[in-house]
This record gives C-alpha cells, sequence and structure tokens, in this order.
C-alpha cells in the first residue's frame, strides 16, 4: 500500500518495510508502529471530505487504516460510539465540562472491537486461515464476535479467571476457546508460543502493530463529535498500554493532517494492583512487573505488552498517570450510571475514579473539558457490578408488606 511508509519500531527506530515484519522489530523485538505518508493522505482526508462522508463507522477513515479496502470488514457496525455530556456527573465531582465516550455501544459492547476490525480485515487481505488472540475476555470477546460470520477460525486464550459472560460470548460466536490455569501474563505466553508453531495470526495486544490502528479512530471520533476542537484532558484506561498509545496516535494524525489545531493531555489511569504504567512514568525506569490483581480484569496486567508505547504517550501529552483502588473503581460504577445513564465494566469505572482522585488532588482544572473513555458496558462483569450496590427487596405479594417496605426504609 502506497499510503504506508513504514513499520517502525517504538524501541529503536528501525523500519520495516510492510510485508517484511509480520510482529515485533527484526533487531529488538521491540513494538512497531504503522508510519503513512501523511503528505499524500492529506489530499485524500480532511475536513471537507469528513464533513460530508455519510459513512458512521471506523471505516470513514480508511484513507489512514491500513487495509486496501472494505472488501473484507466485519459486516456489523464498529465505532462512531455517543459522546455524551455528562452534566450531573460533572456536577458531582467539580468538572462542568464532562463527557463520556460510550464504547460500550460497539457489537461486542467493548472499545477492542476498534482493534479486532482492522486487525481481521489485514488477516483477510493476507488470506490467513486461523487468527489467535489471548485475552481477559474483551479483546477475545471481540475477535469471536467479529469473526462469528467469516470463514476464519478463531482460537481464543483466556485466564481460568474470565468472567462468565465474556466467555459465553466467545463460545456463542464460535468461537475454540481455551481457558489456562494461570494469568492473562501466563494465556499470553501461551498463545504467542502456539501461533508460531501452528502458524495462527495473532491479533494480541503488543504483538500485533494493527491493534493500534484499530484503537486510534476513537480520537479521530472524538475530535468531530466535539465540533473538531479537542478536549483539555482524556480520562484512558490502562492496562496493556495499547489503548492509551493509540488514542495518542489518533490526535497526533490528526493534528499532522491538520484537521485539529492542539493536543490534549492524557491521563492513564490504572488500578493499584496493575499499575507498573504508572510506576515507570513516574520514576522514569523500565516497565517492570507487579501483581497484577484487581477486580477490573480488563485492566489486570503483571507485564504491559505496550507499556514502552503508553509511556511515551502519557509523556508526549504532557499528562500524568493515577492508581485507584478496587473499591474506588466498585464505588464508580453506580456514580456513573446514576450521573450519565451509562453503565460501565470495572475496568471503564475506573477512569471516573481516576478522575475523583485526579480532581482532590488539583491535577483538574474547572473549567477544562474532560473525556471518560468508558471502553466496556457493565453486562460484561456482572458480579462486580452487584457488589457496588445493594440487593433487592423481597416480599410477598401484598400491599400490606409493600406499604411497610415503603415506609421503614423511606424509599417514597
Amino acid at each position: 500500500m502506497k499510503k504506508i511508509k513504514t513499520l517502525q519500531c517504538i524501541r529503536c527506530g528501525k523500519d520495516h518495510k510492510l510485508l517484511e515484519a509480520k510482529y515485533n522489530c527484526s533487531s529488538c523485538g521491540g513494538n512497531l508502529q504503522v508510519l503513512y505518508d501523511y503528505n499524500l493522505i492529506k489530499k485524500r482526508l480532511n475536513y471537507e471530505v469528513l464533513k460530508d462522508n455519510p459513512e458512521r463507522s471506523i471505516w470513514r477513515y480508511i484513507d489512514i487504516l491500513p487495509i486496501s479496502n472494505l472488501k473484507n470488514v466485519p459486516p456489523v457496525q464498529v465505532g462512531w460510539t455517543p459522546l455524551y455530556r455528562a452534566e450531573k456527573l460533572g456536577a458531582e465531582c467539580g468538572v462542568p465540562n464532562l463527557y463520556i465516550k460510550d464504547d460500550g455501544r460497539n457489537p461486542s459492547a467493548s472499545f477492542k472491537d476498534r482493534a479486532s476490525a482492522v486487525v481481521i480485515a489485514r488477516a483477510m487481505e493476507l488470506k490467513e486461515k486461523v487468527i489467535t488472540t489471548a485475552s481477559t475476555g474483551n479483546a477475545a470477546a471481540s475477535l469471536a464476535c467479529l469473526t462469528g460470520s467469516l470463514v476464519m477460525k478463531t482460537v481464543i486464550f483466556v485466564p481460568e479467571t474470565a468472567p462468565a459472560p465474556k466467555v459465553a460470548q466467545l463460545l456463542v460466536f464460535g468461537a475454540t476457546v481455551i481457558m489456562v490455569k494461570g494469568t492473562y501474563d501466563d494465556a499470553f505466553d501461551l498463545c504467542l508460543k502456539a501461533s508460531a508453531e501452528y502458524g495462527w495470526y495473532n491479533r494480541s495486544t503488543g504483538i500485533n502493530p494493527f491493534t493500534r490502528e484499530g484503537k486510534k479512530t476513537c480520537a479521530f471520533e472524538i475530535c468531530e463529535q466535539m465540533n473538531w476542537e479537542t478536549p483539555d484532558k482524556v480520562f484512558v484506561p490502562v492496562g496493556d498500554g495499547n489503548i492509551i498509545s493509540g488514542i495518542w496516535k489518533g490526535f497526533v494524525e490528526f493534528h499532522r493532517l491538520g484537521i485539529i489545531e492542539r493536543l490534549p493531555q492524557l491521563v492513564a489511569v490504572q488500578a493499584e494492583g496493575s499499575d507498573s504504567i504508572k510506576r515507570a512514568f513516574e520514576s522514569g525506569m523500565d516497565v517492570q512487573p507487579v501483581s497484577g490483581k484487581t477486580i477490573a480484569d480488563s485492566i489486570s496486567v503483571s507485564l504491559p505488552r505496550d507499556g514502552m508505547a503508553a509511556v511515551m504517550a502519557i509523556k508526549d501529552s504532557g499528562g500524568f498517570a493515577v492508581s485507584v483502588s478496587d473499591a474506588e473503581i466498585l464505588d464508580a460504577i453506580p456514580r456513573i450510571a446514576r450521573g450519565s445513564n451509562v453503565f460501565a465494566e470495572p475496568a471503564a469505572a475506573a477512569t471516573y475514579a481516576g478522575l475523583r482522585k485526579a480532581v482532590s488532588e488539583g491535577k483538574v482544572k474547572e473549567n477544562e473539558s474532560v473525556v471518560l473513555l468508558v471502553t466496556g458496558n457493565g453486562l460484561k462483569d456482572i458480579q462486580s457490578a452487584m457488589q457496588s450496590v445493594g440487593k433487592p427487596y423481597v416480599i410477598n405479594p401484598e400491599m400490606t408488606e409493600l406499604r411497610k417496605l415503603l415506609t421503614d426504609n423511606n424509599l417514597v
């Protein structure tokens, strides 16, 4: 493809031709990123073109995505999820100009559909027969969902602790599901070995450079939905680091194409037990493994596979990182629901918990515009959601019991 100039290593800077490098850098093993001929793309993709484009999915940005055409894209709408003004929620935390990007509205109810759609389209162009991934649940469910009606077979590796609703999605869509007795990192390593031995195409984060290409489309949409402006800050839930590096790449590319005039600050939100990227950013040292233990399974990672790119995104944007406890994450689930009508899974709710902490520390000004990325729907993890709220009342079908219940508990 003429529009792609190179696949460049994030660590050592080595350039690779598109068909020469399937995954990581051939010199140092670092992660790759796709760089385009931006002068060429400027002629095809600009404000005027986008303004008149009726397409409402990530494919409106095909000119800056690593696929040739729309022939092999999954037949469901991915992207162009709503951006809501969350006035009540903003008033609660002291940020009046607050927005929520609800990516739980994607086909598999997860942000990860953006990455899977692009990777699948790329795999189809390469005529791959089997695609695989390791995931705590969302990336796996996304891959299974989007390959459900395709001829390509899907093999999924998940840790044994993956939430049942996410595993159910995998099986419903026909994927071969392999539960690994261990952590996400154990599942990741086994998936990597299996893809090498059997020649399967690997979608896993930190291995496949095209995942970042799908995720960057969220940044494009935010710019358009905010009338070609950028927010002051974007709060991003961070596990492997691939989402925040993708979001940053999207804003940078729109800025490079002259579509937006300024760049936002990115705020990485991590769970306290899975905060290796925050530690690396604040210490200036390399990303080191941590326990990875948190109720927010979607950001539960011991050693982030795209950690270096994530740290670079935080630094380059002039942003910062914040960690939150599991208790703060659970508390954020009903707060978001009651303040904005959006049901967030724990990892997604972490962004609001992170915002509250950042506000309390004086890191967010009252007049700033803030976007929270809600990356997954709460129905993905009902068990955690139930921990965040009380139990329902149970009575006999009698008015006397109902009257007593309402009176005793001041319910009306």
